[in-house]
């Protein structure tokens, strides 16, 4: 006799429940393939009743961006500043990494949700509290966003993977003729003989940035 499958329970149908389950989609199947019709399916419910807790997919889209956010770390405006600084570049760049859908998806819109204002206010108010003006400040956050979410595209992008970067630069070295350049066939034949892991470093990318910042000049706070 066969089993009879459980009878989906509609009622604990919820914005979270279908944030969850949308972004349980995304990072299976990407974001392009992302649809209501398809979120309907895996949650075992019909298509409309989607709508009444998210007004249309921009809505969903815009509360799975806040879902993100709750990966971030907001930093605190205490003396060990660049700690909180540093935390919070690492707490976005492991979220981003978990959804490699997420940083395409943050930065093609505006994002106004509660959780991410509060995310940015932080930020300022950290920085403020470092002693930059806010001007400074806006520059300093941006300057670091570009980093963490630069990366986290280049890195989804990269058409190798790590553990292939001695073996592709060993393929590619003939072509990197010695006579003609001398530097770049250098670094490539000290990736190929496993010399040099040659993959990109997130960490040091943001010791140069947080090294920069420490020096900016800043008035007493």
């Amino acid at each position: 006799m066969t089993e009879a499958k459980p009878t989906p329970d509609k009622s604990a149908l919820s914005r979270e429940r279908i944030l969850r389950a949308a972004m349980a989609l995304a990072d299976a199947d990407g974001l392009e393939n992302l649809s209501m019709r398809k979120l309907a399916q895996a949650l075992g419910v019909e298509a409309m009743s989607l709508y009444n807790h998210v007004k249309n997919k921009e809505d969903m889209l815009d509360g799975m961006v806040e879902q993100i956010v709750t990966g971030f770390h907001a930093p605190k405006d205490q003396d060990d500043w660049l700690a909180e600084l540093r935390l919070r570049a690492t707490c976005a760049h492991a979220t981003l990494t978990r959804h490699p859908w997420a940083a395409h998806l943050l930065l093609g819109r505006v994002n106004a949700g509660p959780r991410m204002l509060g995310y940015v206010d932080a930020t300022l108010g950290c920085l403020h509290k470092a002693g930059f003006a806010y001007q400074d400040a806006d520059r300093i956050w941006n300057a670091l966003d570009s980093h963490i979410y630069g990366f986290a595209l280049q890195d989804q992008k990269f058409p190798f993977k790590p553990e292939e970067f001695a073996s592709v630069a060993a393929q590619y070295l003939p072509q990197i003729p010695q006579s003609d350049l001398p530097h770049l066939h250098a670094l490539t034949s000290e990736v190929a003989a496993g010399q040099h892991y040659g993959a990109q470093d997130f960490s040091f990318g943001l010791n140069l940035l947080l090294d920069a910042i420490a020096r900016l000049p800043r008035h007493q706070p």
